[in-house]
């Protein structure tokens, strides 16, 4: 799976990309440049808590790209974590994830 990472890839989803929110992921969406891979990125901010908080939201974010076979080809996808992340299952998250890339028509 290959990650975003470069500020300037991040700043070109915030720009110019899609936004979905839920309870449990809120995701960003942009097309990739024609010579650009397709790319994920996984954010949980400060606010969330420690560092162990925020890993296991990071993991369970990660594992729900897994499931839904993330990154999709052309795009760029960006999956913030919510305060409610962290308790949430991976199922719940999975669920979310997929109504969420349809919301933006990916999916």
């Amino acid at each position: 799976m290959k990650t975003i990472k470069s500020p300037r890839e991040f700043e070109r989803v915030f720009s110019c990309g899609k936004r979905a929110y839920g309870s449990l992921i809120c995701i960003r969406v942009a097309k990739t440049c024609e010579d650009g891979e397709a790319r994920v990125a996984f954010v949980a901010p400060k606010r969330l808590g420690n560092a162990v908080v925020r890993n296991r939201c990071k993991r369970v974010l990660r594992e729900a790209a897994r499931i839904e076979s993330l990154p999709v080809e052309g795009y760029g996808i960006i999956l913030f974590a919510t305060p409610q992340t962290h308790n949430a299952s991976l199922q719940d998250v999975s669920r979310e994830l997929q109504r969420l890339l349809g919301k933006v028509g990916i999916l």
